[in-house]
């Protein structure tokens, strides 16, 4: 049987030059929560993204055996 967790991270854009200032950022946030969850025995088994406007939502789907 498994259990499920949902990881939901908001980022909003800012006035800069660097078009991937938010990929930027958000990449070790994420890398982050994946070695968090990987370590109580989480695994990432899906992802989506979705903006509006200003901002960006990175949602990361985990799975782990139940105990």
């Amino acid at each position: 049987m498994k259990e499920y967790k949902l990881e939901s991270l908001i980022y909003y854009s800012k006035l800069t030059l660097d078009k991937e200032h938010i990929l930027k950022s958000s990449s070790k946030d994420i890398q982050a929560k994946l070695d968090f969850y990987s370590k109580d025995g989480w695994r990432l088994v899906s992802t989506d993204v979705e903006d509006f406007g200003i901002g960006m939502y990175f949602y990361l789907y985990f799975e782990r055996d139940i105990k």
